[in-house]
């Protein structure tokens, strides 16, 4: 719903009702991940995607029957082993769409989700996608301090309430299954918790040319973007007008002012660029003991060497050690900070998704993953 929050906003300032199709779950090699969503609205205008253009025109129809009916429904779409072209997802996965009504009377939540959301305040959507017909369409909003909403019992929303502060203190969009009043072993009701977190960061060391890259690489991404250097003549706004923050601060001590202000976590992805070791060095101690997605340093093999040793000296264990990307990046032959910007960007979705980094054209298996497989 992100992506298409600013049109949805608009038409129900409005008091239009807009029929909204989401992606709630995936299997094999579906095209969009869950949270996509596509609007049709009053007008008759398509907004978004949840396929990449396999499926629109389907749940094109079904939004425009929701709204009339007022009643949403579940829809899967995906391809069967005779006739790849049987149910409309021609790429070989499978989706499951959750198409429904939207307006000030079905959503009134919508209004203060899009100012947390516009704030980067983390909230979490929880809606009932299948179980009984009553309970269908029900939402629960859940802040980290505050809920609105109910899927229909008290101690249903409490306990649902607890898992989606779980997904969303992880950014982790996805599906529920609990017993009718939220029994974990339970499955009579499908929740489908849509985690508006905040963007995960990427903190980049080093106020170099190849920063200003990956800085331009990373916000394109959707990383909300800090450049850090303690030297004020090079960590200027001006050199890297892509960043969202340029910070002038020696580096590990601004990493463990963030690390203490509780603004790192499993996401944030660290980029040490400064290959100095004055710099690096005491910044690595700090970064390599913390549980981030990525810590990548840069630097020739001969650096790498030095670095490791210097940190070996420093305490660093053998596992610790093991968590650092370097010489960073994935090896596509990058010589320009562009080309190596993009290197590191690969490295960092691999590492995310668990690719290999090889060439498509000679692996076999899905060509999608999810961050379990």
């Amino acid at each position: 719903m992100r992506d298409v929050l600013e049109d949805l906003i608009g038409w129900w300032q409005a008091g239009e009702t807009v029929g909204m199709g989401t992606v709630v779950a995936t299997w094999r090699s579906a095209p969009r991940p869950a949270g996509a969503s596509m609007l049709v609205g009053p007008d008759g205008t398509a907004v978004g995607s949840v396929s990449g253009g396999c499926v629109e025109g389907a749940v094109y129809e079904e939004a425009r029957d929701v709204v009339e009916s007022g009643v949403p429904t579940l829809e899967r779409y995906g391809v069967s082993d005779d006739d790849a072209f049987a149910v409309g997802l021609t790429c070989g996965g499978i989706l499951d769409v959750f198409v429904e009504p939207v307006s000030r009377e079905s959503f009134p939540e919508l209004g203060e989700i899009a100012e947390s959301v516009d704030r980067h305040e983390p909230v979490a959507v929880v809606t009932c996608v299948a179980g009984p017909e009553d309970r269908v369409g029900r939402r629960l909003v859940v802040w980290p301090d505050r809920s609105s909403g109910t899927l229909g019992l008290q101690r249903l929303d409490d306990a649902v309430a607890d898992d989606a502060r779980g997904m969303l203190a992880a950014g982790r969009t996805g599906m529920l299954h609990v017993g009718h009043d939220g029994e974990r072993r339970g499955d009579d009701l499908s929740l489908f918790v849509n985690a508006f977190a905040p963007a995960a960061r990427m903190v980049v060391f080093g106020a170099i040319d190849f920063a200003a890259a990956v800085a331009r690489v990373g916000a394109f991404l959707g990383y909300r973007v800090t450049v850090c250097d303690a030297r004020p003549v090079f960590a200027t706004p001006k050199r890297f007008p892509d960043a969202h923050e340029v910070v002038v601060e020696w580096p590990h001590r601004y990493l463990q002012g963030e690390v203490d202000a509780g603004r790192i976590d499993e996401r944030t992805v660290l980029c040490v660029l400064t290959h100095d070791p004055k710099f690096d060095v005491p910044l690595l101690e700090v970064a390599l003991r913390l549980p981030v997605a990525y810590v990548g340093a840069m630097g020739s093999r001969r650096t790498h060497e030095e670095r490791l040793a210097r940190l070996e000296e420093a305490g660093l264990s053998k596992e610790e050690l093991a968590r650092l990307s370097s010489p960073i990046g994935l090896d596509l032959g990058a010589r320009t900070p562009e080309e190596t910007a993009i290197s590191i960007a690969a490295e960092v979705i691999a590492g995310r998704w668990g690719g290999s980094g090889e060439r498509l054209t000679g692996t076999e298996g899905p060509i999608h993953r999810t961050a379990d497989r």
